[in-house]
Parts: structure tokens; sequence; C-alpha cells
């Protein structure tokens, strides 16, 4: 049994798809900050649940 759930988001600086493992448990309600895959920007992730989904909101770090 996995702790995490795969999730995605996509990068607000080059748009992306990036992958992120999502501890249901500690992460709901949480702000991190993490950097592209891709690009290598840092990009702030807050996510949420909603109606029993994951919602990942990515902005860029400096907004």
């Amino acid at each position: 049994m996995s702790l995490t759930q795969a999730s995605t988001f996509e990068c607000p600086y080059c748009m992306t798809i990036n992958d992120l493992e999502v501890d249901e448990i500690n992460d709901i309600g949480q702000t991190q900050v993490t950097d592209c895959q891709i690009c290598c920007q840092p990009i702030v992730v807050t996510i949420r649940e909603s109606d029993g989904e994951i919602d990942i909101q990515a902005e860029q770090e400096n907004e």
C-alpha cells in the first residue's frame, strides 16, 4: 500500500507537466517550494483537497 498519490501540475514558467508525489495525510493544506523538472525554476506549490480529489495550485515564486 502506497502512502503517496502520484499527481501532476503545470509549471507556471515553461508550461511543462511536472510529477509530484502527494502524501494525503501530511501534504493537504501545505505550501512548499519545488523546482520545475525541466526548466529548474522555483515553483510555489499549494496542495488542497476538493471533493475527494487532490488540487495542486502552482505559482511562480515571486508572484
